[in-house]
């Protein structure tokens, strides 16, 4: 395991809320190819789990994309500016997800595969 897979690991461990949008399945125990956005949620007072019926609002306060290969992680895109953020559309769609962390354990984020989202967020990179 490497020193970049161990940080991957550990901000998918981390507690902050977040919803993961990645090309394919995660599974850091493996050298599987992906693209994985983490969209940090800042969630304001009222907002029923941040789903669409509650109260409130869901926003993105921090976005961070990384791409595997072959083992290898790299980071390849982050920012904290709201007016790059505002670009980002939130997926609704966003479910429990099983992963693999670098070292085999299962983890469950909140998340979604999506191909074609990952790839209309591609081009929203500066």
């Amino acid at each position: 395991m490497s020193d970049n897979s161990k940080l991957l690991d550990r901000i998918l461990l981390e507690g902050a809320r977040k919803i993961i949008v990645c090309k394919a399945d995660i599974d850091l125990s493996k050298n599987n190819e992906s693209t994985i956005f983490i969209l940090y949620v800042e969630e304001s007072l009222g907002s029923a789990g941040g789903r669409i019926g509650g109260a409130g609002f869901r926003r993105i306060s921090r976005i961070v994309c990384y791409n595997t290969i072959n083992g290898i992680e790299k980071m390849i895109f982050e920012t904290q500016d709201d007016d790059v953020i505002s670009n980002f559309e939130i997926p609704l769609s966003a479910v429990a997800m099983d992963i693999e962390l670098s070292n085999g354990i299962p983890k469950v984020v909140q998340g979604i595969v999506d191909e074609d989202l990952v790839n209309s967020y591609l081009k929203l990179i500066p």
